[in-house]
Order: structure tokens, then C-alpha cells, then sequence
């Protein structure tokens, strides 16, 4: 961020990043797809996690750990504290995609298994959407929406046949999972636009930072621990992959490309964990598994085509120097 001159006159010029820097879109799209890989594995390494620990140990021990990550990152990068401005959107972030969004899966995930969890996550897209529209102002055409609308409901679905067409007992905790981290991941990729991503989830990190380690002090002694392979992989990837390194990718992707359009890349993620609790959990996946695959591709094609434009940003200038993003 370039040093203000208060005496010289402010103008405001309104980037559209997909329609001016082509190649920054594509960029983005790649980073925010890197995004959806890394969730993509987050609910098989939960079960996986589970095996290990408790639900509340698992979350709070992943949060501390993920935090310890983003603070030696800070620390190295030597990066000042953020504004005071822009604390309450941090604190959004954390309670959405740091705590709430991880804790209500986790609880959820004891009952529910990971492929019927995708459901939940087949709306995330359309929520996050939405949440934005409100949020940012962000006004997608309305072949967006179609699009981001028969993406969600090829999705749902394929989920819920997948599932026998029936409910379990942890979807409560899974639609207000689905609430928190549409709030987190609005109000992340809005930060991400004023700072690097991996600062707002750094710093979200930190905030929660405190809780976490309160949480790991009482849940321990009272939920058992017992190491496994399978457990400590399934700690290792949701604190250092899903949590610092997917958020950073994400974040930062939807800097480049805007909300809106970033969001509609997760349409892919149910499928992709579908793919994951296969191989890793020996879930058993439906064998119209591909023609959903086609279909979501085809949605999420559309909805880039139909979303170029709408990831604008104000970018501030005075006397020729650019402010903000």
C-alpha cells in the first residue's frame, strides 16, 4: 500500500480484473481451484482425524496448530498488525472458517459420513454467492445465477441419491456449517482484497488463537487420544492444508477473480470428495458419479463465462499512486 499525499486530489478507477488482466483472471481461477482441491480432502481427513481424537479436541488442537503455522509466517514476513478497520471482518473470518466451519462438520461427521456431508457443501457455492451479492454489492448477470442454480441442484442431486434420499441426524450442525463459512469466506475474500490472502487468514488464525488453546486445555483430558497413522495425517492436513495453505490459495484467487465467480469452482468439491472418501475411506460412490462430473463442469464453465466482470474493485489513486486494491 503506497503512502498518501492528503494535499493531492483522489480519484477512484474501477478494475475489472477478468475483462483487463486476462491472465491475472486465469491466475486466479487456478489458485482458487487449488482452493477447492484442498477442501476437497478436508472432510476424509476429519474421519481420518477422528480416529485420533475427539471432535472437540480434533478442531481445537488443528486451530492451534494451524495458528503456530500462520505465526511464523507473520513473524518472518515481518508484517505489521493489521488496522484497526479491519478487525471485525477478521473476526468474522475466524469464527466463520476457523472455528464454526470446522467445529460443525467435525460434530457432524461422527454421525454422518463424508460423502453424505457433500451435500451440506453442494450449496456452499450458491450461499457464498449470495452472502456477497449482500455483503459486497456485487451484482452477477442472470445467466450467473442460472448457472450457479442448476450447478447447486446437480449436486444436491446426486448427493442425496447417493445417499439413499435420506437425512441424518448431523445435518443441523451441517446447514449451520454451511451459514458460517459462507459468511467467512465473504468476508475473507473481501479482506483479500486490501491485504495478501495469507495475512487474513493469518491473522484470523491468531485471533482464534486464545480459544483454541482454551478448548485444547479442557477437551483433552476429557476425550481420549489415541494415535494412529491415519489420525495424525488426517491432524497434519486439516491444520497446515485445509486450514493455512487452502485458505491462503483461496483467498488470494478470489482477490484475483471476485467471490461470485470464485465461489462457483466448489461446485466441483462434493464430487472431488466423493473421489477422496472412495479412495481413502472405501466409501462406496454411485456410478453416475461421472455424468454428475460432466454436468458440474459444464455449470462452472458457464458461470466463469457469465462472471467475467462482475470480480470489480475500487482501486483509490492519488497523484498517480495507487491505493488499496
Amino acid at each position: 500500500m503506497t503512502a498518501e499525499d492528503s494535499a493531492t486530489a483522489q480519484s477512484t478507477i474501477a478494475l475489472d480484473p477478468g475483462a483487463k488482466a486476462p491472465g491475472r483472471a486465469g491466475r486466479g481461477v487456478l489458485l482458487a481451484g487449488l482452493g477447492v482441491v484442498a477442501f476437497s480432502l478436508t472432510f476424509p481427513s476429519t474421519v481420518w482425524g477422528l480416529e485420533s481424537f475427539g471432535p472437540w479436541s480434533l478442531v481445537a488442537v488443528r486451530s492451534v496448530l494451524a495458528a503456530l503455522i500462520a505465526g511464523a509466517a507473520l513473524l518472518a514476513g515481518r508484517v505489521p498488525l493489521p488496522a484497526r478497520e479491519h478487525l471485525g471482518g477478521l473476526a468474522v473470518v475466524a469464527g466463520g472458517v476457523v472455528v464454526g466451519f470446522p467445529l460443525l462438520t467435525t460434530l457432524a461427521l461422527q454421525t454422518s459420513t463424508s460423502s453424505h456431508a457433500a451435500v451440506v457443501v453442494g450449496l456452499l457455492p450458491l450461499t457464498t454467492a449470495l452472502f456477497a451479492s449482500l455483503r459486497t454489492g456485487s451484482r452477477p448477470p442472470r445467466a450467473f445465477w442460472t448457472a450457479a442454480l442448476a450447478g447447486a441442484a446437480v449436486v444436491i442431486a446426486f448427493t442425496v441419491q447417493q445417499s439413499g434420499g435420506s437425512l441424518s441426524g448431523g445435518d443441523l450442525y451441517l446447514f449451520g456449517a454451511l451459514l458460517v463459512c459462507a459468511a467467512g469466506y465473504t468476508e475473507g475474500g473481501r479482506l483479500a482484497g486490501l491485504m495478501p490472502g495469507w495475512q487474513v487468514i493469518g491473522w484470523a488464525l491468531l485471533l482464534a488463537l486464545p480459544l483454541a488453546v482454551a478448548g485444547a486445555a479442557v477437551a483433552l483430558p476429557f476425550e481420549p487420544v489415541h494415535l494412529t497413522a491415519h489420525g495424525l495425517v488426517g491432524l497434519v492436513w486439516v491444520a497446515g492444508g485445509s486450514t493455512f495453505l487452502g485458505l491462503y490459495v483461496w483467498y488470494r484467487g478470489m482477490a484475483e477473480i471476485g467471490v461470485p465467480r470464485a465461489s462457483q469452482l466448489q461446485l466441483a468439491q462434493p464430487l472431488l470428495t466423493l473421489i477422496w472418501s472412495f479412495l481413502a475411506l472405501g466409501e462406496e460412490v454411485s456410478a453416475a458419479a461421472p455424468v454428475a462430473a460432466v454436468a458440474v463442469l459444464v455449470c462452472i464453465a458457464a458461470t466463469q463465462r457469465a462472471g467475467r466482470g462482475t470480480g470489480r474493485r475500487d482501486v483509490r489513486t492519488r497523484g498517480g499512486d495507487r491505493v488499496g486494491t
